[in-house]
């Protein structure tokens, strides 16, 4: 369900699983992470391209396995480790000493946004869309919220998470989420373009400004984040999250108490 390839000195991670517009599921988010372990240590890679497979970058978690989860006794438990993971995830892109770049290509929702947001440089095609869905289906976006607020500030946070807005590729950039715009096939080429580019300084130099960005102007997110994780596995817990999986599962609208 991951892909990883390497070109020259780009790394390039595919969410390989366009039948179901790529929506992580544990194994992914297990994948992914051994995959970012595997390209850092990589010498000759000095930046990394996430993407997706098919039409979209990422619809977030796999809302199906999320409605498994409440026949199980331990759901509690299973959500709270699915919130640490997915934690645990972002920050290791937030963390990791090479520059990341999002390949954005039509949906990125939700923990997809979440992704997005955790990587340092975005390009985007012109049919890419950034929204925050979690409310319609009873849910919170507990580790969007901290990366949309640390990214974008308090305003476009509420528009998104709250408002319930969708962003298209112009606005994204206009407002700094996205960095560029281009066609859907000139997407990769970009990323690997802007990695080139970085290659050509300094490797210490690039990871000394990446830290100095995340671990220090940044110095509260991870506490932000590991309360949003709390809050987004809670949230499984609710009556209006179970309505909202449901209806999810038998392809309906929810209707919350």
């Amino acid at each position: 369900m991951i892909t990883v390839k390497v070109n020259g000195s780009t790394g390039t991670i595919i969410l390989d699983r366009a039948s179901r517009c790529n929506a992580l599921t544990r194994k992914m988010i297990e994948q992914l992470s051994q995959a970012l372990d595997d390209l850092r240590q990589e010498k000759k890679v000095r930046g990394i391209v996430l993407s997706g497979a098919g039409v979209h970058f990422c619809t977030g978690l796999d809302l199906q396995e999320l409605h498994e989860t409440t026949m199980q006794r331990d759901a509690l438990a299973t959500w709270h480790q699915d919130a640490i993971s997915l934690q645990s995830l972002l920050e290791q892109i937030l963390q990791l000493p090479k520059p990341v770049v999002a390949a954005v290509d039509g949906a990125a929702q939700a923990s997809g946004l979440a992704l997005a947001l955790a990587c340092d440089l975005v390009v985007a095609s012109h049919r890419a869309t950034f929204s925050v869905p979690a409310p319609q289906l009873g849910l919170v976006a507990g580790l969007v919220i901290p990366l949309l607020q640390f990214r974008l500030g308090a305003a476009t946070t509420s528009r998104l998470a709250l408002g319930g807005d969708e962003l298209s590729a112009e606005e994204a950039k206009n407002l700094g989420l996205v960095h560029h715009v281009v066609e859907s096939d000139k997407i990769w080429v970009r990323s690997s373009n802007w990695i080139d580019s970085i290659a050509a300084g300094a490797a210490e130099s690039v990871q000394l400004s990446k830290r100095v960005l995340n671990e220090m102007i940044g110095e509260q997110l991870s506490t932000m984040l590991t309360s949003g994780a709390a809050a987004m596995a809670t949230a499984l817990t609710t009556e209006a999250a179970t309505e909202g999986l449901t209806a999810f599962a038998e392809k309906r609208a929810p209707k919350f108490p």
